[in-house]
């Protein structure tokens, strides 16, 4: 088994320890970092949602695997930073106001890491004025959950806080989470709905473009 496959085993298998050795032994046999990125921490993202899609492992499985793959990335980022490697796009993620939960949420976030996107994470109970304000510091999507039904309503006045500040036209809005469904989406004017943290990551692949 090569390098890159034993790194994409270790992140699956939500070994943190090796996979932060695996990456630094690729640094330091001369593979590039976006190859890593690509073929080991991407690939492996990938490879774990098609598992969780297919029910062979569940969301706690999901998680372990995602901090492994942020372990590795934690050692990689700087070596992709001094070469210039672009991040696919900017995403601002949070809960939506009122809404404390963020299991789903840093689910989703630590996949869009581990695929090449930059996250700004805002966290919890996020006021709608906080993403516009990450709109106009260069995301280009914003993401919102919400675990509860009285909370998911709120996730329309983060839209409608982006078309008074103009930036609608601009901007890529995902929600998801417990309660929402395809049809809440449409009906409160996001452009998608992701049922899971790997749906979401070709959701906005899709809708960047990227």
């Amino acid at each position: 088994m090569g390098q890159l496959e034993e790194l994409r085993a270790a992140i699956v298998d939500g070994q943190n320890a090796a996979a932060v050795a695996k990456v630094t032994e690729a640094l330091a046999s001369g593979l590039s970092p976006e190859r890593i990125l690509q073929e080991g921490l991407i690939a492996a993202m990938g490879e774990t949602g098609a598992l969780y899609q297919a029910g062979d492992i569940f969301v706690p499985e999901m998680l372990v695997a995602a901090q492994a793959m942020r372990a590795a990335l934690g050692v990689l980022k700087p070596h992709l930073v001094k070469e210039g490697v672009a991040s696919r796009a900017k995403v601002a993620i949070g809960t939506a106001q009122g809404d404390l939960h963020d299991i789903g949420k840093n689910l989703v976030a630590m996949f869009l890491e581990g695929n090449g996107f930059e996250v700004v994470d805002l966290g919890v109970d996020v006021a709608p004025e906080r993403f516009v304000a990450e709109v106009n510091n260069g995301a280009r999507a914003v993401a919102i959950s919400a675990l509860l039904t009285t909370t998911m309503l709120n996730m329309a006045d983060v839209v409608n806080a982006l078309v008074r500040a103009n930036l609608r036209d601009q901007v890529s809005v995902l929600v998801g989470g417990a309660p929402i469904t395809a049809d809440f989406a449409r009906e409160i004017g996001a452009d998608g709905y992701a049922r899971d943290a790997s749906s979401a990551v070709d959701l906005l692949c899709q809708l960047l473009d990227v």
